[in-house]
């Protein structure tokens, strides 16, 4: 089973993630994503897979969000500044196949696993 965790370290949500996954006995790729972030094609799959909007999985209270006025901005706008900025996006993000989840709660991720087409 392929399962990926875009993961924060310093997140104790993304850590409770990472352990929830662990307890199921799966050891998922991890992508640090502050470190890596992902491309704007990547992030733009990512949304599609989790079934969100950029600004639906924007940390909104950052200062990055205030410093780049995306109150009002485009879809596009605030993908591009998230690319830049990796710290506006939501952590931690749970992939398996075609579908993601947000790991917070970490009880998210058994939607991962209640669906055989996952």
């Amino acid at each position: 089973m392929n399962i990926t965790i875009y993961h924060n370290p310093r997140c104790s949500q993304s850590r409770a993630t990472l352990e929830a996954l662990r307890a199921r006995g799966i050891e998922p790729t991890i992508i640090e994503y502050l470190r890596a972030p992902p491309s704007h094609t990547e992030l733009t799959a990512l949304l599609a897979a989790l079934g969100m909007t950029a600004r639906a999985l924007a940390r909104r209270q950052e200062a990055a969000w205030q410093a780049a006025g995306l109150d009002t901005a485009s879809e596009q706008e605030i993908i591009e500044t998230m690319v830049r900025e990796p710290v506006l996006i939501e952590r931690p993000i749970v992939v398996r196949g075609q579908r993601a989840v947000l790991g917070r709660p970490p009880a998210n991720i058994e939607q991962l696993f209640n669906d055989a087409d996952a």
